[in-house]
């Protein structure tokens, strides 16, 4: 991107409220949906009313902060935290992760495994599916409610005193990054697995030299803040290589691999490359997931079991086993390959909430955070191989700043009929205007708008037990992270 790109645009956008600190409330109980449990790495809202309370009263403060979609492209307010906070990023090493498709199921991945290894981790991703502490983990969960109040009330005066010296305040998303950072070091962490928010070289998270860095698949996101093509985009991205890291490189289009590569030579960093260096083998559908092997930097990885479904998982996984791998040196220090018993056991235990993810049966509704075409391409290929449906049935509420032409015309072949919805973030593209786009890519007869996401999930419901109640039909919600954490407390996942 070049250096007259009209950030003052982006600085002075509106933004009332990061979506991602909206309380989400369960809406609707007539809904015939009740699914399971919820689940134990996405947290509820805290049962003690103090703690309650408390989170709610940093959640408030937190909100009067630039949200996510309210940028300053630098990194001065973060490394100035870092600098009063005694720099907590440097007292452990850490795996960095970007990319535009794919990062937080990676980061839970390389997560999984290092912890199977017997590391303490910690893990910071975003956005979140239904709470904000889901975005600081440790030991392969998120903090607590009360770690994570404690840990903002313990670096709040030095967040002050930032704010008093720099021109503009830190941001949402730069005072939760401090947060992640002081927490590892306090745990104290032996890895952090952290992943962008955003782009690469001023992204808040890259005051870390991470000793591995990767790259998820790039695509076309966010094109008015990281460029217009996938090279342009890798020019950005690029920033978290650093210095003699090892680079892990998922498939990319060839104009972001050469960006990659020469960045790579500048810094001396070494590179693997998926489909070269390591890469996906084999791979069938199994219940519940699929089963893989492996390709990694030491050798094969046989009959490696991933409870979850897609193609695109299985390349995530070679991605993830490849960046543990350069992490322990296998293939430079160490020749021998990563116990295959310890990878085995920590794949099966992979989860990804929000990603092609079952929350009741009869009918089936799954959930998936696809956001933009490249994710609804990966999602409608894989919900076809993983789900037999004999007719699926679309829920989409997107966010106004997205492709969303491109995202409805991804699902187009695999959507029977669509329910156009909205969620209540104030960034979600209002129903009756993505209705009029999805007339236009699917035909009139095929769309129904419910603005309420409750009224949109029962409409779907409805629709997909017109053809009977053993027709094998399924309802898919898709199209935003915010739209599927609030179906997701609807069906009772939370």
């Amino acid at each position: 991107m070049s250096d007259s790109d009209p950030f003052d645009e982006i600085i002075a956008a509106e933004t009332d409220r990061d979506p991602d600190l909206a309380v989400i409330e369960a809406g609707s109980r007539t809904l015939r949906t009740q699914g399971g449990p919820p689940e134990a790495d996405v947290p509820t809202r805290p049962q003690d009313p103090e703690v309650d309370k408390a989170l709610r009263e940093v959640e408030a403060e937190l909100a009067t902060r630039w949200g996510e979609t309210k940028l300053e492209p630098s990194v001065t307010r973060i490394a100035a935290l870092m600098d009063v906070l005694g720099e907590p990023q440097r007292s452990y090493p850490s795996i960095h992760i970007t990319g535009t498709n794919g990062k937080t199921s990676t980061a839970r991945m390389i997560e999984a495994l290092l912890g199977a290894f017997e590391l303490r981790t910690g893990r910071y991703t975003s956005p979140h599916v239904q709470s904000v502490t889901e975005r600081i983990s440790l030991d392969g969960a998120p903090i607590s409610a009360e770690r994570f109040i404690e840990t903002y009330e313990d670096i709040k005066p030095y967040i002050e005193m930032v704010d008093a010296q720099q021109e503009y305040r830190l941001s949402f998303f730069e005072v939760l990054t401090g947060m992640a950072y002081a927490a590892f070091a306090d745990a104290p962490v032996d890895v952090a697995v952290v992943e962008v928010g955003m782009g690469g070289t001023w992204d808040a998270t890259n005051v870390i030299d991470g000793d591995v860095a990767v790259v998820t698949p790039i695509d076309l996101d966010h094109t008015d803040r990281l460029g217009e093509t996938p090279g342009e985009i890798a020019k950005e991205k690029a920033g978290v290589v650093k210095q003699d890291a090892t680079v892990i490189l998922a498939q990319q289009p060839v104009d972001a691999a050469q960006v990659l590569l020469k960045k790579a030579v500048e810094v001396d960093a070494t590179v693997a490359r998926e489909g070269l260096e390591f890469g996906v083998v084999a791979r069938q559908v199994a219940v519940g997931g699929q089963l893989i092997t492996l390709r990694g930097l030491g050798g094969e990885y046989e009959e490696v079991y991933l409870p979850l479904h897609g193609a695109y998982q299985a390349h995530n996984a070679a991605v993830a086993l490849a960046a543990v791998e350069g992490f322990f040196g296998v293939g430079s220090q160490r020749p021998e390959p990563l116990d295959i018993d310890t990878v085995r056991k920590a794949f099966a235990a992979v989860t990804s909430p929000g990603r092609l993810e079952i929350v009741r049966r009869s009918p089936t509704v799954v959930l998936d955070a696809a956001h933009n075409p490249a994710g609804a391409r990966a999602t409608a290929e894989a919900i076809g191989e993983a789900f037999d449906f004999s007719r699926l049935i679309g829920v989409v509420g997107a966010s106004g700043d997205k492709n969303v032409r491109g995202l409805l015309e991804a699902f187009e072949p695999v959507f029977a009929e669509i329910v156009i919805t909205q969620n209540s973030s104030h960034r979600a593209m209002d129903a009756d205007e993505l209705a009029a786009i999805a007339v236009e890519v699917f035909g009139e007869e095929r769309v129904q708008v419910e603005p309420r996401l409750p009224d949109a999930l029962e409409a779907a419901i409805t629709l997909s037990e017109e053809e009977g109640e053993f027709a094998g039909a399924g309802v898919l919600v898709t199209g935003s992270v915010i739209t599927v954490g609030e179906a997701r407390l609807l069906l009772g996942k939370g």
